[in-house]
């Protein structure tokens, strides 16, 4: 497990990157040429003791995370938390798990499937959630997930590695509104995800994102190269709570429709 956090973000992004070749673009646009922010970083993963939500919270807990909250999302047979480090100049993260039993037997056949051969050494491992996938999947096999859950087949595809990781516009100079944000984006040809509004969540509810839809990317499988949708950003502005702290929780109305920046279909 990594000893020091900016090192674990650090690696975390060299391979978000090749993943989403858009990011470094996005970055460029937005920050011009200045440091962004990460408000936070996200990961997926299955509810299978050996790889379940706690087993990749063990290396945040290591660095000084603390578990914050909890959340729920009945459509998509999802639970997740997010933890914050006691410096809140360090991304929060957010970890969701897919409920593996409230799918059908062939799915929950071959997510075990896929599980099965992963080394508990290798979760343990320094380079763990930046590991990618340490399973063979061939690409009907992936079709086939993705009749049941998008987010099944992103995991069995990607394996283990940032999801999305997320501008905080809260600290980004010269935006002061996300509708700012979302327009300097268009003006530079990226796609925004519009599932429930290209705005997700209200001043009300005291955050408010906005995502890319997820780069395509040729990945590899067993039996052939297919592009497929890879990674995501993501965008927050966050605002002040009754006393006057800035939010840092998350809102599972809006995750939701986020989770959707990776669709296939």
């Amino acid at each position: 497990m990594h000893s020091d956090v900016n090192s674990l973000f650090e690696a975390l992004w060299q391979d978000y990157v090749e993943m989403t070749p858009s990011a470094a673009k996005v970055q460029k646009l937005l920050g011009k040429g200045e440091a962004i922010m990460n408000d936070h970083v996200a990961f997926r993963t299955f509810n299978i003791a050996k790889v379940n939500l706690d087993v990749l919270a063990e290396h945040l807990l290591v660095l000084g995370y603390k578990p914050c909250g909890d959340y729920k999302f009945e459509a998509k047979k999802l639970k997740a938390k997010h933890f914050e480090h006691p410096d809140s100049t360090q991304p929060k993260v957010f970890i969701s798990e897919l409920l593996v039993e409230e799918f059908s037997e062939e799915v929950q056949t071959i997510i075990k499937g896929l599980v099965e051969p992963i080394e508990v050494e290798a979760t343990k491992a320094e380079n763990f959630l930046y590991s990618g996938r340490h399973w063979s999947v061939d690409f009907s096999t992936y079709e086939r997930l993705l009749e049941e859950s998008e987010y099944a087949a992103w995991v069995a595809a990607f394996g283990y590695r940032a999801n999305h990781f997320t501008v905080s516009i809260n600290h980004l100079p010269g935006y002061d509104t996300i509708v700012e944000v979302n327009q300097a984006l268009k003006d530079g040809d990226f796609v925004l995800n519009s599932a429930g509004g290209e705005i997700k969540g209200s001043k009300d509810v005291l955050l408010e994102q906005s995502s890319t839809m997820a780069d395509k990317i040729n990945l590899k499988f067993a039996d052939k190269e297919v592009e497929i949708p890879s990674c995501f950003y993501e965008f927050a502005l966050r605002y002040p709570k009754a006393d006057g702290e800035i939010y840092t929780g998350f809102v599972a109305a809006s995750a939701d429709k986020i989770f959707e920046s990776t669709n296939a279909k």
